[in-house]
């Protein structure tokens, strides 16, 4: 049996990067480590919160703390190699690496994907079934949930990666993108694509698609529900408990939707490239600020914990 990695004619791709002038590329270097590093931090400040602080012990922060390692993960997969790159004026990435990258963004892209749908529900059954709350959102429900997610993530990514490593490179190996983009490596392959192409377009459906729709199901019953019993005091506990969420899942979706669903005349992979770095670096990084400057828990958690951290010094 023939290797399918000697099948793919080509041992490394070659990254274009980012369309940035090369007498800016140390500033954007340093802007997208200050990006990467804030990342990282932020998301594990809120998984150290959650950790210790047992007012955080409930539902939503257990799915909040699974979204920040999500997030940590998902930046991992390209920053370090993009910003490796930048330094040593390198554009290569190795087959193998670069099968691996695919996989690992799919994987975590469709892992955030889940997570804000089942975040979605948990509000859904808090605001509109108040009194069910703890018999529905159990613990044994909220590790299923966490569980299908990250089995439905694996699943979804190892169909696109195994596809993916049966093609063919004969006709190049350059890709004008930061990383290994499943759609711009698919584009690049000489072989018959067909299977690929409607595979994506099922499962992109599965993983994108239901879930978005099932959180736009939930905030509608959400909003009918106060619609119900309107009150200020009704209103201003609903937007505390959901704004935060709201607004990680506007720049998620938003970012997807300027990507794969917004045409470009012109320039389209520059717009790609650009809107991908949004995606993979900015959203991320963004998360942590939204839920520590927007939810009244967690700035409480973050002053008790600077409050012993003081008193122990």
């Amino acid at each position: 049996m023939r290797n399918t990695r000697n099948e793919s004619s080509t041992s490394e791709f070659i990254l274009l990067g980012l369309p940035i002038l090369p007498e800016d590329q140390d500033l954007y270097c340093t802007l997208f480590l200050v990006t990467y590093l804030t990342t990282v931090l932020g998301n594990l400040l809120i998984i150290l919160l959650i950790r210790l602080d047992s007012h955080l012990h409930t539902p939503m922060y257990f799915f909040l703390s699974h979204l920040a390692f999500t997030d940590i993960s998902f930046s991992s997969v390209t920053a370090p190699k993009m910003l490796m790159n930048m330094l040593t004026h390198s554009q290569s990435i190795s087959y193998a690496e670069c099968i691996s990258q695919v996989y690992f963004f799919l994987f975590f892209a469709d892992l955030d994907s889940f997570l804000l749908t089942s975040m979605a529900y948990d509000r859904y059954v808090a605001i509109c079934h108040p009194l069910h709350y703890t018999r529905i959102m159990s613990q044994s429900v909220c590790i299923l949930l966490v569980f299908a997610s990250w089995f439905l993530s694996f699943a979804g990514a190892l169909v696109h990666t195994v596809l993916l490593a049966r093609l063919s490179f004969f006709t190049g190996n350059t890709l004008h993108h930061f990383f290994c983009d499943l759609s711009a490596l698919i584009k690049l392959s000489s072989s018959d694509t067909s299977i690929n192409e409607l595979v994506i377009l099922i499962v992109g459906s599965l993983v994108i698609t239901v879930p978005f729709i099932c959180i736009l199901v939930s905030y509608g019953r959400i909003g009918a529900t106060i619609l119900r019993t309107p009150s200020i005091k009704g209103i201003c506990k609903a937007l505390s408990t959901c704004g935060s969420h709201l607004s990680v899942v506007s720049l998620y979706y938003g970012a997807i939707i300027g990507l794969y669903f917004v045409p470009s005349s012109n320039n389209t992979n520059d717009k790609d490239v650009i809107v991908s770095v949004l995606y993979t670096m900015v959203t991320p990084m963004l998360n942590p600020f939204i839920y520590s400057l927007r939810n009244r828990d967690m700035k409480g958690a973050l002053r008790n914990m600077l409050a012993k951290a003081t008193f122990s010094t």
